[in-house]
């Protein structure tokens, strides 16, 4: 059987080597090669790394990580009630909003951002509205709380589901319980609700996070050149600078700033515990 098993892994792994470590080996190697060529074969120098360490390129970096690390607390805030109600009150009444909610995601994610841009724009949507009633506003467009708004738009689905299915592994049970032995809604929620739901909140926001921290159409389409994000310096690097290297240098240290604070905010918590699996 586990020789079977293996044989059956086979397509997997070979697919695997191919379409994501090689390439991702090829990124990293390429972060590597002089400043603008495009060969592999020249010999290895850090220039690009002390290149991106005295040019404003980790300011980029910092503003990716805070937006990231917002959009992260903004949708617990925003998601937890939602989905508790989803898990607990709603329950088969839920669907609806779900299916509702799950479709957006099958709309590309420009088209929702630039439905923002009419709305947020001078004149547009909002701006009109409030005109008719006496009111003066200017664009609402490029600054950073857009940016996070558009941001937690987006990603508010892979929070929230996550999430859903984390409060649903609550037992009913247990939260009678405690009410019945006099805990208050506070005690319950701390004491029971966070802790049981922590698989959930933990998956929810290791994706947002993920995903946030490579944005770049929100802060593009939404905040115009009000701040200048990580991945805007990689595909420029990558199209108009024309620099590879530079390129894969910046997508390298992204990668591994990402993978860091990942394996530490894992490493800090006990998932088999949580999950309810056992040491032995």
């Amino acid at each position: 059987m586990p020789k079977t098993g293996f044989l059956f892994s086979i397509p997997y792994l070979f697919l695997t080597a191919c379409f994501f470590v090689i390439p991702l080996l090829l990124v990293i190697w390429f972060g590597f090669m002089p400043p603008k060529t495009f060969s592999l074969w020249q010999l290895p120098t850090f220039t690009n790394y002390s290149f991106i360490f005295s040019q404003a390129y980790i300011k980029s970096l910092g503003w990716s990580f805070l937006l990231a690390i917002c959009t992260v607390i903004l949708l617990l805030l925003i998601c937890y009630p939602l989905a508790f109600a989803m898990a607990k009150v709603f329950k088969s009444s839920a669907t609806f909003l779900t299916y509702a909610i799950a479709a957006s995601l099958f709309i590309p994610e420009n088209i929702r951002l630039f439905g923002w841009v009419i709305g947020l724009m001078k004149n547009g949507i909002i701006g009109g509205t409030l005109k008719l009633f006496g009111f003066q506003t200017d664009s609402l467009l490029y600054n950073i709380p857009v940016i996070l708004l558009g941001m937690c738009y987006v990603y508010l689905p892979f929070m929230l589901f996550p999430l859903v299915l984390g409060i649903k592994m609550i037992p009913d049970q247990v939260r009678e319980a405690a009410f019945d032995l006099g805990a208050s809604p506070w005690q319950v929620f701390s004491k029971i609700d966070l802790p049981l739901s922590m698989p959930g909140i933990t998956i929810g926001s290791v994706l947002v996070f993920v995903l946030s921290i490579g944005a770049i159409a929100e802060a593009k389409i939404l905040g115009g050149q009000a701040i200048v994000v990580i991945a805007a310096d990689i595909e420029t690097e990558f199209t108009y600078g024309q620099n590879w290297p530079l390129g894969s240098a910046l997508s390298t240290l992204l990668l591994l700033a990402t993978l860091s604070l990942v394996f530490f905010v894992l490493a800090k918590i006990n998932l088999a515990k949580i999950l309810g699996k056992s040491e032995h």
